[in-house]
C-alpha cells in the first residue's frame, strides 16, 4: 500500500432504505395513550411512524436496505468485505446483528460487527469504515443503520412512545475513482457525563430484567426532552460547522443538509444557526418519526433518490443521540 493510502478519497457508491408496511398514526395512538394529533405535531412535527411486524427483526430490515444499496452500487453481496450495523435494538445481545445480516446476504467474505452509538451510529460507522478503507484494510464496506425501536418502548408513556418508529437505511462505501464525489470531512464526539438524558436503564448487566422488575418497563427508552433539546442544537451546530470548515465550504455552497430526524424544532433551529434556507434541509420526520441510527441513513437514501441533490453537489449530514453522542459528515456527491 502506498504511503498516501490513508488519504484515499472514499465514495458513497449506493444507498438504500427499508420501512415496514404498518403505519401507526397519531390518531391511532391517541386511542391508547393520553395524547392527540395536535399535541404530537405541535411539539415534534411527527404525524405517523412505521412499526415492524412481530416476526420482522432489526436484521431483516437491515438486510432489505442493504440489498437496495448493493444494487445501486453495482456490487454483489460476495464482493462486500466489511459490514457494520449501527443499532441499539439488536436481534440479540450476541451475536451481533451484522452477523445475521452477513448470513442473510450471503456475504461470506465480509467481516461483520455492530456499533452502538444510538442515533449517531450510522455516521460513526461512516467515519470508522472510511478510515479502514483509506488505510487499505478493506476495499469496500456496507454500513447500515437499523432499528426496531417498537420492541423497546413503554407504550403507556406518551413522552416517548409517540416519538419513535422502525426502519433501516444503508450505504456502500468504496475508494473513489477519478471524477467521483467523496466523503470530504467527518466529526464524531461523546459526552458520557450526560448518559442520564437518554437511556434504557434495564436489560444489561447493571440491571437485568427479572420476574420481579419486568412490570417496571426498565428495558424501555426514557428521555429528558428539554435538556436533550439544548444539547442537541448546540452539539449538532458545532459538529456541522467543523466539517464545513474542514471542507473549506460556505453555507451557500451546501445543496442539502440532512439532519437527524428527531424533532422539527431541533431541525429548524439547526437550519437557522447554520444559515441554510429551510428548502435546502431534508425532512421526512413527519412520516417516520425518530428511527435512531436508521434516521439519517433513510433520509440520505430518500433525498438522493428523490433528486434533492445531484452529482457534484455538496451535502452535510448531522446527528445527535444517546451517550450523549453527536456526529457530522461533509460529502461531495
Amino acid at each position: 500500500m502506498s504511503a498516501n493510502s490513508s488519504k484515499a478519497a472514499i465514495h458513497i457508491a449506493g444507498t438504500g432504505s427499508y420501512l415496514p408496511e404498518r403505519v401507526l398514526t397519531n390518531e391511532e395512538l391517541s386511542k391508547t395513550v393520553d395524547t392527540s394529533d395536535e399535541w404530537i405535531v405541535t411539539r415534534t412535527g411527527i404525524r405517523e411512524r412505521r412499526i415492524a411486524a412481530e416476526d420482522e427483526f432489526t436484521s431483516h430490515m437491515a438486510t432489505k436496505a442493504a440489498l437496495k444499496a448493493l444494487e445501486q452500487a453495482g456490487l454483489a453481496a460476495e464482493d462486500i468485505q466489511l459490514i457494520v450495523v449501527a443499532t441499539v435494538t439488536p436481534d440479540t445481545l450476541t451475536p451481533a446483528t451484522a452477523c445475521h445480516v452477513q448470513r442473510n446476504l450471503g456475504a461470506h467474505r465480509a467481516v461483520a460487527f455492530d456499533i452502538s452509538a444510538a442515533c449517531s451510529g450510522f455516521l460513526y460507522a461512516m467515519k470508522v469504515c472510511k478510515r479502514m478503507i483509506s488505510d487499505g484494510a478493506f476495499e469496500n464496506a456496507l454500513i447500515i443503520g437499523a432499528e426496531k425501536l417498537s420492541s423497546f418502548l413503554n407504550w403507556e408513556d406518551r413522552t416517548t412512545c409517540v416519538l419513535f418508529g422502525d426502519g433501516a437505511g444503508a450505504a456502500v462505501l468504496r475508494r473513489a475513482q477519478p471524477g467521483e464525489g467523496s466523503i470530504v470531512a467527518t466529526e464524531i464526539g461523546t459526552d458520557g457525563n450526560l448518559t442520564r438524558l437518554i437511556e434504557m436503564p434495564g436489560g444489561g448487566s447493571a440491571c437485568p430484567i427479572t420476574e420481579k422488575n419486568a412490570h417496571l418497563h426498565l428495558n424501555a427508552f426514557t428521555m429528558q426532552g428539554k435538556e436533550v433539546f439544548k444539547f442537541a442544537v448546540t452539539r449538532m451546530k458545532e459538529a456541522a460547522e467543523k466539517v464545513i470548515e474542514r471542507a473549506g465550504w460556505q453555507a451557500d455552497d451546501i445543496a442539502c443538509v440532512i439532519p437527524h430526524q428527531a424533532n422539527l424544532r431541533i431541525i429548524d433551529a439547526i437550519a437557522d444557526r447554520l444559515a441554510v434556507p429551510n428548502e435546502r434541509v431534508f425532512v421526512n420526520l413527519h412520516k417516520y418519526g425518530n428511527t435512531s441510527a436508521a434516521a439519517v441513513a433513510i433520509a440520505l437514501d430518500e433525498a438522493q433518490r428523490g433528486g434533492r441533490f445531484h452529482r457534484g453537489d455538496r451535502i452535510v449530514l448531522v446527528v445527535f443521540g444517546a451517550g450523549l453522542t453527536w456526529a457530522a459528515a461533509a460529502v461531495e456527491w
